[in-house]
């Protein structure tokens, strides 16, 4: 059977818009000549909806998009997604085969998601459907597991719509499942994921096809827009590529980046540069999304500063090509403490006056951003939010945190492969002590521990659920880990009020990871 399989980003609640890339790829000749046409799930009106999805104007406009594109179905078929109130159910998510003018098949989700519970209805799972002499399974990638049960019989094609967010803890979980079930079923399987980034959700796409001996027929780029028409009797197979983990991640990040601006109308982007390697990583990123005459830095130096620290943003910022001002916050700071002095009497300068600087730049951050028309970029990293080692309303402020799923130790390794084909990072931002540079001689290592066993234990707390006992296990010291995990937790009331992130992880503070605050 040839199939045309098409990913794409699918525009969230624009159905208008995405009715007319859907009818531009149905009307092109690949898709003529195909028998058969895959979109991603949530085609129609985008993923996630969230309290959208009970909107009846959402619900009245999907179906009017379903309905245009029936009409034009007449020796056609394909499979699209929307939600859909399906008679004695309730609103579901599904998937709609159409087929010469008619809507062959509603196939609905069963195995929600914690945020769909919300607002959809639990739906049968995949359907089996009889198409040109061939047995075919449609269903959501989560509802596949019901084929290896067997109550469906042995289909001869399986077609498997995902909108499935990108983690790369298991970045080609999707190709191992399908092994697993063309080996069970001996059936020919095709899976269509979406691109994108939707908020703090990333969808990388990278679509497969597999014929019923398990050979792999086409694999779509990832986090790019693609199509291809694959024949699933094909015994000719091609070449397996899986980037890297750290590559994925880079694209997912610029993809992120790029497409939060875009959706929400903007273009121009402002960030401290700190001559450290947290900012120099997010401006760099952020130059290769938007472009270096669309991102701006400003170099904020306090008495504390070394003049490296200032060497090193420059140097960046040229590097990339981005502009950038400097404007020192001595006066500033100077100013503060004279008119606090009288509250504060004779009481001796504490951390009080380090995040009096913190604050002052990122005062000075949002006022460039208002003035200009552009959103901050914040630069806080996975280790420090899940150590509440930043300042609230200081460098916790922006409109986006770039690198806010990655750990230190994952920032660095991002850092050296974007140095991979000359330095673009200065050196001597990777190489040096990390410090906040908000005291006299001040290190990170003064607060935190060394960040290879920061980041070892945070692994096992947050990614793999172990408890403090079971992490003592591992090898590490019960004192630092409970330390460790008292922190973790003991911040989330200032996470909660951090920037939204791009998720990359598959435990994101915030979406994932939500702990008690009191």
């Amino acid at each position: 059977m040839k199939i045309h399989i098409v990913q794409h980003d699918v525009r969230t609640l624009r159905m208008e818009e995405n009715l007319a890339w859907i009818r531009e790829e149905l009307e092109s000749e690949a898709s003529r000549e195909a028998m058969l046409t895959v979109f991603p799930a949530c085609t129609v009106c985008g993923s996630p909806l969230f309290a959208a999805a009970g909107q009846l104007d959402v619900q009245k406009r999907s179906q009017e998009v379903l309905q245009q594109l029936v009409e034009m179905s007449e020796h056609r078929a394909f499979v699209v997604g929307l939600p859909l109130a399906v008679q004695d159910k309730g609103l579901c998510n599904a998937l709609v085969f159409v087929q010469n003018g008619a809507i062959r098949a509603v196939v609905t989700k069963k195995y929600l998601g914690v945020d769909e519970q919300k607002y959809f209805v639990r739906g049968e799972g995949v359907q089996v459907v009889d198409f040109l002499d061939e047995r075919v399974a449609i269903g959501f990638y989560e509802d596949m597991k019901e084929l290896s049960k067997g109550f469906l019989g042995r289909p001869d094609v399986v077609l498997c719509c995902g909108c499935q967010v990108f983690d790369y803890r298991r970045p080609y979980r999707v190709r191992y499942r399908m092994t697993k079930t063309v080996e069970t079923l001996g059936a020919s399987m095709v899976y269509v994921n979406r691109i994108g980034g939707e908020g703090s959700y990333l969808y990388a796409g990278g679509s497969v096809a597999m014929n019923a001996a398990g050979g792999l027929l086409c694999q779509l780029p990832y986090f790019e827009a693609g199509c291809a028409t694959i024949d699933t009797q094909l015994i000719d197979t091609v070449e397996d590529e899986r980037p890297e983990v750290v590559e994925l991640v880079y694209k997912a990040l610029v993809c992120g980046l790029r497409d939060y601006f875009g959706k929400n109308g903007m273009r121009r982007a402002v960030l401290g540069l700190s001559g450290g390697i947290d900012s120099a990583l997010v401006a760099t990123l952020a130059v290769d999304a938007l472009g270096a005459e669309n991102v701006h830095g400003l170099l904020m130096p306090s008495e504390y500063s070394t003049d490296h620290s200032v060497k090193d943003a420059v140097d960046l910022a040229n590097n990339l090509g981005m502009s950038y001002d400097i404007v020192p916050i001595k006066p500033a700071f100077d100013t503060l403490r004279s008119m606090l002095k009288p509250v504060f009497g004779e009481r001796a300068e504490d951390v009080t006056e380090e995040n009096m600087q913190a604050r002052i730049r990122g005062t000075l951050v949002m006022s460039y951003a208002n003035k200009f028309g552009a959103l901050a970029l914040n630069t806080t990293n996975r280790s420090e939010a899940a150590m509440g080692y930043g300042t609230l309303y200081g460098d916790s402020c922006g409109s986006l945190g770039v690198i806010a799923d990655l750990y230190k130790t994952e920032v660095y390794e991002l850092s050296e492969w974007l140095n991979r084909d000359g330095e673009r990072i200065p050196r001597n931002s990777i190489e040096k002590a990390p410090s906040a540079e908000l005291r006299p001689g001040q290190k990170d290592s003064d607060s935190l521990p060394d960040y290879e066993v920061l980041d070892a234990i945070l692994t096992l707390y947050l990614d793999e659920a172990m408890c403090e006992d079971e992490i003592v296990d591992e090898g590490y010291e019960r004192e630092l880990v409970h330390q460790i995990l008292a922190k973790t937790n003991r911040n989330e009331w200032k996470r909660l009020q951090f920037a939204p992130q791009l998720k990359v992880s598959p435990m994101s503070f915030g979406l994932d990871r939500r702990w008690p605050i009191s």
